[in-house]
């Protein structure tokens, strides 16, 4: 029997048991469109954290000040460490091989306000290196430069989100805004960054389009302390020129700061590429098992298949009979339940992507959830639901191709 005339009787088939052809695919249907959904949303996690970490630089080391008591604070000043200072950045940059530069940085919580507005900041004091160092880019305006550290000019940069807030859809640059009881003028808006939504040692979470930037030389003439025993320092960013070397790297700066710190561990390293490959490895496996769950679906969808064909070759018995009578081969009738298997199958499968790219472009719309379409995801679901189609539909076929010609005929 010719495959186009298996094609076509597959077709007419579906046309004739339209209902029942819809009911057995709905299986197929939602596991394709599952699978599809499931992974563009694990995409998009994983583009989230990517552009998180390269906001932070995949090839940096990352030295925070910790967060201690004041109790801790006191006994540690006690045993003579200082906590991180710019003399740790000089050292750092002198000593560590591969050291392209360091940024240090200070950070303290405070309001911003403008007009009858106001919002909560994280106002963090930089240097121009920060610009060689760290993914960070302004969607108006400038950055802090040379001059401007200088100087020790009252300058800032706003984050998006706090830009809005305080001048809603106005340019903000040329404008002024109060920080605690200082005023600075406003020379530049940050591009809206990825959200760090999670602790990493002494990496506090917040949000990055919250902060505010000023010259490091104005912060520590202009804003105080929180308390004497302050570190000068909150924290240094060291950029490295070959990621292989992080790891050496981070050990190395950890003797240093051991040893300028009389042991105290006032201090914690954090290397963002292992923090990349970790979350990397762990979203893959979370991608599985959501991809593994969608699949059961389709397999679900292969039985009704399945079931429905035994009961199609049950229905067909004395049509089955009549054709291998008239010299039907084995491999002809097999052949025809195959293909219907397949067509219902393909059918599905088609429907279901339609749907699983309706559900991944509905979900980044309707929710703050980001989802990322592949051209992987859509051919391996397909794929799948079409393996399904000829695993499930082999049974009921082999079944069909081995009945008796004489009993079929015979069969009421």
């Amino acid at each position: 029997m010719q495959f186009a005339e298996n094609i076509n009787i597959a077709r007419l088939g579906l046309i004739d048991h339209k209902f029942r052809s819809f009911l057995t695919m709905l299986g197929i249907i939602f596991g394709t469109a599952s699978v599809i959904a499931m992974v563009s949303i694990g995409e998009g996690a994983k583009k989230q954290a990517i552009a998180k970490y390269q906001d932070m630089g995949i090839s940096n080391i990352i030295i925070r000040d910790k967060d201690l008591t004041q109790t801790e604070l006191e006994e540690v000043r006690m045993k003579f460490s200082k906590g991180l200072s710019l003399r740790d950045a000089e050292v750092i940059r002198e000593i560590v091989p591969g050291v392209i530069d360091v940024a240090p940085q200070s950070e303290v919580k405070m309001d911003a306000k403008f007009a009858d507005r106001s919002s909560k900041a994280t106002v963090i004091g930089i240097t121009p290196a920060i610009l060689k160092i760290l993914n960070y880019q302004t969607d108006k305006g400038g950055f802090i430069n040379d001059d401007h550290y200088e100087r020790q000019l009252k300058v800032c940069i706003l984050g998006s989100v706090i830009a809005k807030e305080l001048f809603s859809y106005d340019d903000p640059v040329g404008q002024s805004v109060k920080l605690g009881d200082q005023w600075f003028e406003v020379v530049g808006v940050m591009q809206n960054k990825a959200l760090f939504t999670e602790t990493v040692g002494e990496l506090a979470a917040r949000d990055l389009n919250n902060d505010v930037y000023i010259p490091l030389s104005t912060f520590n003439k202009r804003i105080p302390k929180e308390n004497r025993f302050s570190s000068e320092i909150k924290q240094l960013t060291v950029k490295l020129d070959n990621s292989e070397r992080l790891v050496e790297s981070a050990a190395v700066i950890r003797s240093i700061l051991n040893r300028h710190h009389f042991n105290n561990k006032d201090f914690s390293i954090i290397v963002p590429y292992e923090l990349l490959k970790q979350e990397e490895k762990e979203r893959r496996i979370y991608n599985l098992l959501l991809a593994s769950i969608a699949a059961i679906s389709l397999i679900v969808g292969g039985i009704g298949i399945m079931n429905i064909m035994l009961a199609s070759v049950l229905e067909r018995t004395n049509e089955i009979g009549i054709r291998r009578a008239i010299g039907g081969k084995k491999a002809d009738i097999m052949s025809q339940f195959v293909t219907e298997a397949v067509v219902l199958s393909i059918s599905g499968g088609i429907i279901g992507v339609i749907l699983g790219i309706s559900f991944s472009l509905g979900i980044a719309l309707a929710t703050d959830v980001k989802t990322s379409l592949t051209l992987y995801s859509v051919i391996i679901a397909f794929g799948f639901s079409v393996l399904v189609g000829i695993t499930f539909g082999y049974l009921p076929a082999k079944k069909a191709s081995n009945l008796s010609p004489i009993e079929s005929i015979r069969h009421d």
